[in-house]
């Protein structure tokens, strides 16, 4: 079986669909984001307060302005003023401390539920996908959730209270001011949230792209002496360019769609601004309003446009956060073996001795009439009939593609048949948990892997609690006792 597909033939991921919705966005992320109430409550309890005293700081200054016009002191004002301005401050560091600190616990969480779905994915569902992006997806994709945290699902709290508190001082100020701001600022806002769910879908392209580029990058990296032997080291750079330049392709498209947004968003800011003060100039000429009251307002104009360009940047953020969550759901639905243990093997009735107590009069492994095919219909196998006796040592040849190495597959329950039956000591093996099965087997593969880190924990890595003398006798047995004396390091040489 092919551990990768190339390059060339690279077509979409199994299982990938359109983006979340930001409802099933949340309903996905609340399991990560349960044991985080308290800090998140405790931030939107600061964001509450820090709405509070933004608003509050215009008002000061009408008054600030008031008492200059009348000739009185200031002192007072300018002291609560500057205090307002410092507890602001403090306040809005504690609260992005708190959901930074949210947000990384819940990238932590997604990350472990991610890791040990790969860890436990059937082998069918990890031939058919690329290691590469599933790489990304546990690097990129989660690391793009704590912005959804942190600048997305709850600052948008904060500055939903700003935009809102503001709206109401405004109103209490000048309602004919009120109505050429909200009617200028409407049509910049309206133009970002529709431009934005195009951005969800280009965001989507971009992580997938970027998936594919890993993936090309991990196919070269692996396979780099037999590349370069066979002279396509050309045509592989060729293949991993390609798919870089197809990833700065989607993120350009991607920011095509962010550069309307913001000059839209900016225009109409803009045109509130004069606006406002224009009539408004023109509304304390005629007495209607006081030159203290255009002053305050004028600061709550800009104290609503921070928060409203925030609330658009915040529903960009999302729209990513959309993006790399629908990718992650999608590796969260592959296929998993379901019996890491034996009590977790669904419809198993023997118990985890069961080989133990197989016939021994009965052959040591009897394939019974077995027939396999792959996910894609491919029969590998066709009426696979044979036996095993024990204490005897058996070869099976054939040509590439026989079905040679799937014999092992089924063995190992890597794949189940799907005909027929595969019976170690007269026991069917569906019949007995998976681990129980392969902690009776020694498996050596085609190409064994090498694992990163020292002799020792690759020789350990079924046996954790084997001791140095058991794991050098068991050199010595297969006659690989020097591997242990080749470097001074002896066992913790580090190999892979």
């Amino acid at each position: 079986m092919s551990e990768e597909t190339g390059i060339d033939g690279r077509g979409d991921p199994p299982g990938e669909r359109e983006a979340l919705t930001l409802a099933q966005g949340a309903r996905l992320l609340w399991p990560s984001l349960r044991p985080y109430r308290w800090v998140i409550g405790v931030a939107a309890v600061l964001s509450l307060i820090g709405a509070a005293t933004s608003l509050a700081q215009p008002l000061l200054v009408r008054e600030v302005v008031t008492q200059v016009q009348d000739s009185r002191p200031i002192a007072g004002l300018a002291g609560v003023l500057v205090g307002l301005l410092v507890v602001s401050t403090l306040l809005g560091g504690l609260r992005q401390y708190l959901l930074q600190r949210a947000g990384e616990g819940v990238v932590l969480s997604v990350r472990e539920s991610i890791v040990r779905r790969l860890t436990r994915m059937t082998v069918a569902e990890r031939d058919a996908r690329l290691s590469g992006d599933l790489l990304s997806r546990v690097g990129s994709d989660t690391t793009a959730l704590a912005s959804v945290v942190t600048s997305g699902l709850f600052e948008s709290i904060g500055v939903a209270l700003t935009a809102i508190g503001a709206l109401g001082v405004m109103a209490y100020l000048d309602l004919p001011l009120l109505g050429i701001t909200v009617a200028a600022v409407a049509v910049g806002l309206g133009v970002g949230i529709a431009a934005s769910y195009r951005l969800r879908a280009l965001e989507l392209t971009t992580q997938r792209r970027v998936g594919d580029m890993s993936s090309a990058v991990s196919r070269m990296l692996s396979a780099l002496r037999t590349i370069r032997a066979s002279g396509a080291t050309e045509r592989e750079s060729a293949g991993v360019l390609r798919a870089a330049r197809e990833a700065r392709d989607a993120s350009v498209a991607a920011a095509k769609v962010r550069a309307v947004i913001a000059p839209i968003t900016g225009l109409a800011v803009q045109a509130a601004f004069i606006a406002v003060l224009g009539v408004g100039g023109y509304r304390v000429a005629s007495g209607a309003l006081s030159v203290g009251s255009l002053v305050a307002f004028v600061l709550l104009l800009f104290t609503l446009v921070l928060p409203l360009g925030q609330l658009l940047g915040v529903w960009t953020t999302l729209q990513a956060g959309l993006a790399a969550l629908t990718r992650i759901d999608e590796v969260m639905g592959v296929e998993v073996e379901e019996d890491g243990d034996a009590s977790s093997d669904e419809g198993v009735t023997s118990s985890p001795a069961a080989l133990g107590r197989a016939d021994p009069d009965a052959p040591l492994l009897v394939f019974d009439h077995v027939a396999f095919s792959y996910a894609d219909g491919t029969a590998a196998l066709v009426d696979a009939h044979f036996s095993v006796p024990a204490g005897t040592r058996t070869a099976v040849v054939g040509p590439s593609g026989a079905g040679k190495s799937t014999l092992l597959s089924l063995v190992e329950r890597f794949h189940d048949v799907s005909g027929g039956a595969v019976r170690v000591g007269g026991v069917d093996v569906r019949d007995v948990p998976r681990a129980d099965l392969r902690a009776r087997m020694g498996y050596v593969e085609q190409d064994a892997p090498v694992l990163a880190g020292t002799l020792r924990s690759n020789l350990r890595l079924a046996a954790p609690d084997a001791t140095d003398a058991e794991v050098l006798a068991a050199l010595e047995t297969v006659a690989l006792g020097e591997l242990a004396t080749r470097s001074d390091e002896g066992l913790d040489a580090e190999v892979g």
